[in-house]
């Protein structure tokens, strides 16, 4: 798959995924009855027809993001997904969040950070399956599960953390995802698992925090966290010379989403 579908992809992700961000949190705050447990989010989200055309809208930005997983390096794919963001601040307008200027230079550095992840990135790793990696997937859901009834009342930017490491989940799984044996079916329905707890926890989030500010730890996790996984264990690679760029845009893009994520947005209203 060439590197420029691959691109085209995950940007055309990224709209779907700033609108989409922004809908959800139109869905979870027009509800009468607000589940925070998982069991009853699932029950009341399959009744609602709002909240089933965001799914609808996420599930079709996932598919554009798995080829650009499968034609560009993790790093660079959750990059261009990331850039959902200023998309999103600029949605959330709709929903009465008004950005102060310094959030909007924020948005400036996220996709400045974002261009020089582009220009830096090298060929993606191979697809990747054993036992040890499917493993590793279902532990980490696991992990994830506590860690979410653990943390069930903590803040709405901490909350979309861990919606960020549901989406880290899912992403890093779908690298070992196509290959048709048992170590590839397990990491396939570890990333079904894994979006349901990254959508659930990010409509928690959504719930307690404004857009932007849920957004940007969210974004922050699934940029970095893969990232990270797929440049060391992954086998993803940098243009030559060009790591003081791919670690510079990383910054940009995370100090960015970090100024989006404090005070200085509105608050959140209810929307009927």
């Amino acid at each position: 798959m060439s590197f420029a579908w691959g691109l085209a992809a995950g940007l055309a992700a990224a709209a779907l995924f700033g609108v989409a961000a922004v809908a959800q949190a139109h869905a979870v705050r027009r509800q009468d009855h607000r589940p925070h447990g998982l069991r009853d989010f699932v029950r009341v989200s399959v009744r609602d027809p709002w909240t089933l055309g965001v799914v609808a809208a996420y599930l079709l930005g996932f598919v554009l993001h798995v080829v650009a997983i499968w034609g560009l390096p993790l790093y660079l794919a959750q990059a261009t997904v990331a850039m959902s963001l200023p998309v999103t601040a600029v949605t959330s307008l709709v929903l009465h969040e008004r950005l102060q200027p310094v959030h909007w230079w924020a948005v400036v550095l996220v996709t400045a950070g974002l261009v020089l992840l582009s220009v830096g990135s090298g060929e993606p790793g191979e697809l990747f399956t054993s036992v040890w990696f499917a493993v590793l997937l279902w532990a980490g859901v696991g992990v994830l599960v506590l860690a979410a009834r653990v943390g069930v009342g903590w803040s709405g930017a901490a909350i979309a953390t861990l919606a960020g490491l549901g989406y880290t989940g899912s992403a890093v799984a779908v690298r070992g995802a196509e290959s048709a044996d048992l170590m590839g079916v397990a990491a396939a329905l570890s990333v079904g698992v894994y979006g349901l707890l990254g959508f659930w926890l990010y409509s928690v989030a959504l719930d307690r925090a404004p857009v932007s500010a849920a957004s940007a730890p969210l974004i922050v996790t699934q940029t970095f966290v893969p990232s990270l996984i797929g440049v060391v264990a992954l086998g993803d690679g940098v243009r030559p010379g060009w790591w003081p760029g791919i670690v510079a845009g990383l910054l940009m893009s995370t100090l960015g989403a970090v100024v989006l994520s404090g005070d200085g947005i509105s608050s959140p209203v209810n929307t009927p």
